[in-house]
């Protein structure tokens, strides 16, 4: 079942969305060779217990982390690690989740460590854009899939690939709700969008082939041809005056908006 929030419950979601926003903006001004994935785990765990918050991932099917933490090949779950130390010239998937209130928020971000290569560059603007555009057709009476359609139309068009295997979600009082957010698709498909649906729209975008493998740990999922890989994502709800991005950060990190 899909729910639609009040007024009064998306205000409280921005409330668990403005706290992950400053989480991931507090984290990534400590991305830098030499920092471990574990470090940043740690400073997440504190700062979500210090706003009265409760990590949403940790425990979460197991999950024994704060964060998920994915390096250049792995395109999301990682799991921090003391041995998982960051070097120049990676790129690293950052993704927080966070409970307040009883509502959740969700967001994630990809990021060099310190310069980044051509390709990566190109990678992480255009996979960013991708969310952007797909927030763009987040309005009532649009359609599921036109969301999914618009992050594929961008992403092919520079020659990458759009991961299937992994999907946004709807999300409010439970980490994932209905419906489904696929990042692909044709237009015109699935549920209609209704003011009061909240979503969790997340493009996972490969440099090279769309196919991914979930590695030994069960979580770390990894793409097949070990290309680099890239992954943003906000909490965004529709609204009669359109999407309101209920994790936007009020310093954005590397946005391009």
């Amino acid at each position: 079942m899909i729910v639609c929030r009040s007024a009064v419950e998306l205000e409280q979601m921005r409330e668990a969305g403005r706290l992950v926003g400053e989480v991931l903006t507090e984290l990534a001004a400590h991305v830098a060779p030499g920092v471990t994935t574990a470090d940043l785990d740690a400073m997440a765990e504190a700062r979500i217990m210090k706003a009265g918050a409760t990590p949403a991932f940790k425990g979460y099917h197991g999950y024994p982390a704060t964060i998920c933490a994915s390096i250049n090949d792995e395109v999301i779950h990682g799991i921090p690690s003391g041995r998982r130390v960051l070097n120049e010239g990676d790129v690293i998937s950052i993704d927080v989740g966070a409970a307040l209130g009883g509502y959740f928020g969700d967001s994630a971000l990809t990021l060099p460590v310190g310069g980044a290569s051509e390709q990566a560059a190109t990678l992480l603007r255009v996979t960013e854009e991708s969310l952007y555009k797909a927030i763009e057709c987040v309005r009532p009476g649009g359609r599921i899939s036109d969301i999914g359609h618009a992050i594929q139309q961008h992403v092919e068009a520079y020659g990458f690939s759009v991961v299937r295997e992994f999907v946004g979600h709807g999300i409010g009082q439970k980490m994932h709700e209905e419906p489904q957010v696929p990042n692909y698709g044709e237009r015109g498909r699935g549920p209609r969008l209704a003011e009061g649906m909240v979503l969790a729209i997340e493009p996972m975008v490969n440099a090279g082939k769309a196919s991914v493998k979930v590695l030994a740990d069960g979580w770390t999922a990894v793409t097949a041809d070990g290309g680099l890989s890239a992954h943003f994502e906000h909490t965004v709800a529709v609204t009669a005056n359109g999407p309101w991005i209920l994790t936007a950060r009020e310093v954005p990190v590397g946005a391009r908006r």
